[in-house]
């Protein structure tokens, strides 16, 4: 499992082992991870953690337009920068370039009730710190 802190939110995420191994190995990777949290720009209710030029050598591995709230997707790069998508409700995954797909290695199966929240938080309160660690 996936423990994420946002404050003094914490979720519980499931790994999408099965459908895209290789993003949630590359993502395991990084662990623990420590970054900010922002509003997303063009994605509609979604947060992102930018990565910049992170390589992460992957291609598309189960990959949407159109996550699901708590449905967490990595951008391996290219069109836009690397990054994480963390939706919280309806999402057209996108950037400046246009519309985007990320790879789908996680879902929130514990405090999904939360993501309001932390949507709310995200964009009346500004950048949130947020760590994904190992469960």
């Amino acid at each position: 499992m996936l423990e994420i802190t946002v404050g003094s939110l914490r979720f519980t995420a499931r790994w999408e082992s099965d459908a895209a191994p290789k993003t949630c190995a590359a993502f395991q990777r990084l662990l623990p991870l420590r970054a900010q949290l922002v509003q997303a720009r063009w994605s509609g209710e979604s947060a992102w953690i930018p990565l910049g030029d992170l390589k992460t050598g992957l291609g598309y591995e189960n990959h949407t337009s159109y996550p699901g709230a708590g449905q967490l997707l990595l951008y391996p790069g290219g069109i836009s920068e690397t990054e994480v998508l963390f939706p919280y409700g309806s999402t057209a995954f996108g950037s400046k370039a246009g519309p985007l797909a990320g790879n789908h290695f996680a879902t929130i199966e514990e405090g999904r009730t939360l993501l309001v929240e932390l949507g709310r938080r995200v964009l009346y309160e500004g950048a949130q710190e947020i760590v994904f660690s190992e469960g």
